[in-house]
Formats: C-alpha cells, structure tokens, sequence
C-alpha cells in the first residue's frame, strides 16, 4: 500500500472535477454534496451528503469519484454517504447560485429559514426569471426534470425555466 502523498486541498481542488450529473455546470464542492475530506492513517475518506436521500445522482457521483481517484493514480480511500444534517441549499455559494442562474436555472433565492417562514406566513413568492430577471413568473410544477428543481413560467420573456429548489 502506498502511503497517501496527497495534501487535504489538493484532494479538494481533485474533486472539483466531478460534477453534478443533473447540474453539470456545479461541482460537487460548490453543489455542499461534498461535505468533508479527512485522512485515516492511509486512507483518504470522502463523506458526501445527497441532496434529497432518493437522489439517483449519487451512484454516479460516486462512480465519478472512483473515476477521478483511479485517473490520479489513488487507490486507497473510502466514500461515506451521510444524511445527518441533511443538505440544504444553504451549503450552496453565491458562486454556484450565480452558476445556476446563468445556465438557466432559477436559483435558490431564500435562504432555508426563510423559506419555512414563507410557508407558515402563507407568503406567495415569485421566483425570479434566469433569463430576463422580471418578477411576473408563476410555478407551473412542483417538480421539474428531478425532485429538486421545480417548474415556472415567465410572463414577461414567455420563457419556462426550471429553479433549484430551497431546502
């Protein structure tokens, strides 16, 4: 066994390189599916959060991980799937939240609190458009190509469009 010749950010910057099989402009960094790396004696452990606990995008992601680990010649490491605190999109950076939105995703635009306040007020929302940025849109389905994303409508630009649900 060879012993690990790999820093904690460089295994970081690594993984950067897997990418959210729905969302392939987000890496799994920048998406807070990745949650931690950690070194035991000579393994490398990855622990990794879903983003729902049904998500049928973390085999692959973890396919891709293996992947990315076999390609850098890394052999010894071990993938943990954790549900405990459960993800929130609040793990998401600005950065991936503007990602999203120029890739024609409505991002999350509350935060998790904010958003149960918004519910138990009975507040409507409006979903901001990714494309002309207008107000006028309207949710046309509560889920969209995957449980995270739900559907909406612009009334202004007459374009749907999907947004990364808060959580």
């Amino acid at each position: 066994m060879k012993a690990i010749s790999i820093s904690k950010e460089e295994v970081w910057q690594l993984l950067k390189q897997v990418k959210d099989p729905e969302v392939p402009v987000l890496d799994i960094g920048e998406l807070g599916v990745l949650r931690n790396v950690s070194f035991d004696d000579d393994k490398i452990l990855i622990t990794i959060t879903p983003t729902y606990s049904g998500c049928p995008a973390m085999n692959a992601i973890e396919q891709e991980i293996k992947k990315t680990f076999s390609e850098n010649d890394i052999e010894n490491f071990s993938i943990k799937t954790i549900f405990s605190p459960a993800w929130t999109t609040d793990w998401m950076s600005d950065e991936a939240k503007q990602k999203l939105k120029n890739y024609g995703i409505a991002p999350p635009s509350q935060t998790s609190e904010q958003y149960l306040k918004s519910i138990f007020e009975r507040k409507k929302t409006h979903v901001q458009c990714p494309f002309c940025n207008s107000l006028d849109t309207k949710l046309t389905s509560a889920f969209g190509s995957t449980a995270c994303k739900a559907l909406h409508f612009c009334n202004h630009c007459h374009q749907p469009f999907e947004e990364f649900k808060c959580h």
